[in-house]
């Protein structure tokens, strides 16, 4: 008999791995996994590899290198406003995960409720379970994938610790605006409810939209735990930097959490993300208007072949309606029409993306296909290639 968790060992293998698994296999165009496919800024990489040469290669910290921690903190104060104590509000953490990680299980007891919105990155809900807590979630519709204020009532209640808000959330490529902000806002004060934001995408939005953190709203300081990633701000995924600024009442049990998960992150790389934060707002504005031409320059391939776009406000993604788009596939290939879709697309039009049914946990959304268009253009134009021939044929 083997034992094992029932919530973690019941997960299987992620999509994002099998769908790369299959696109590997049929040597298709990958943008299914949410990554971009260059190195990342050769400035930031030099600190990272000098550092490792010269610097400090044993434990940091536990709650981060000073310096690092000083450039979150003036980071959130120069986008936002935001006036966090560096010493008492800023903590690093290995990737934003292991930070949504810390966070639930340092402030959840067993039997809490926590609610999130779906479609969801798939970490968020065994997480949650994990840490003992009961999941409500909101379901987001499309098109527009917009938080209703009927949804809210029926998820949150007087057993609710917080909500699990992603902003700009991934799948959907929505950036949340004044509304429904603080229609969450309002749900969380009126529950006494915390909020874990996951912001990884702050600093990709597009057609002049800004990010604005939920904690920035009237109340909301002291009850959300902001989460952010150099993973997705430097486009270097692969180095699992992420920061956390929150009161230091909340601060305080995440970090004895993030002790016990992995104590600290290499410091030559939280040097670099340090030097990396500190750079001139132009760095910033750069890398939204290159991930916009990336997300146009795909956009007009697919829409080219009269494929139905969902609107694109942010992240690395575009959404495919599939019930407005031209067939790819005819019959059951499985369970649900995005999910044959995104196989035959993979085994025959050697294109691969993720369906957005895997990203839901109840209710499942099965006409829609996520794409990330955050790779060289070479690839976007064989990707739209690709799915060109497989229409003709």
């Amino acid at each position: 008999m083997v034992a094992a968790n029932s919530i973690l060992a019941g997960q299987g293998t992620t999509v994002f791995e099998t769908m790369s698994r299959l696109a590997a296999k049929h040597q298709a165009v990958n943008l299914g996994q949410g990554f971009p496919d260059d190195p990342g800024p050769e400035d930031l990489r030099e600190v990272a590899a000098k550092q490792a040469i010269e610097g400090w290669n044993q434990y940091p910290p536990m709650l981060g290198l000073p310096e690092l921690r000083q450039a979150v903190a003036a980071h959130d104060e120069r986008f936002y406003g935001i006036k966090a104590d560096w010493q008492r509000n800023v903590m690093v953490t290995t990737g934003a995960t292991e930070a949504l990680a810390a966070s639930l299980l340092g402030l959840i007891e067993p039997g809490d409720e926590v609610v999130l919105i779906q479609p969801l990155y798939d970490a968020y809900a065994p997480m949650a379970r994990r840490a003992g807590a009961i999941v409500r979630t909101v379901c987001l519709k499309p098109p527009q994938w917009r938080i209703e204020r009927a949804d809210l009532d029926a998820a949150f209640s007087d057993q609710t610790k917080l909500i699990l808000l992603n902003n700009p959330h991934n799948p959907t490529a929505r950036l949340f605006d004044e509304t429904e902000l603080s229609l969450v806002a309002e749900f969380c004060k009126r529950h006494d409810a915390l909020a874990i934001c996951d912001e990884v995408y702050e600093h990709i939005c597009f057609d002049d939209r800004n990010h604005v953190p939920l904690m920035t709203l009237p109340g909301m300081e002291d009850r959300c735990i902001r989460i952010a990633s150099a993973g997705k701000t430097f486009s270097l995924t692969g180095w699992k930097v992420g920061y956390i600024t929150a009161h230091e009442d909340l601060l305080q049990p995440i970090a004895k959490a993030h002790q016990f998960l992995v104590f600290t992150t290499a410091p030559n790389l939280q040097a670099a993300v340090a030097f990396g934060l500190n750079k001139e707002d132009a760095f910033f504005d750069d890398l939204s208007a290159e991930m916009q031409r990336r997300r146009d320059r795909l956009a007009g391939g697919l829409d080219r072949l009269g494929f139905a776009l969902l609107p694109c406000e942010a992240t690395y993604f575009l959404n495919v309606d599939l019930d407005r788009s031209p067939k790819l596939f005819e019959g059951t290939l499985s369970e649900s029409q995005d999910v044959g879709t995104c196989q035959h697309m993979t085994e025959e039009a050697g294109v691969a993306a993720i369906p957005i049914s895997a990203f839901c946990i109840e209710q499942p959304v099965t006409n829609v296909i996520r794409l990330c268009f955050a790779k060289q253009d070479d690839v976007l134009d064989e990707a739209v290639t690709r799915l060109e021939k497989a229409l003709v044929a």
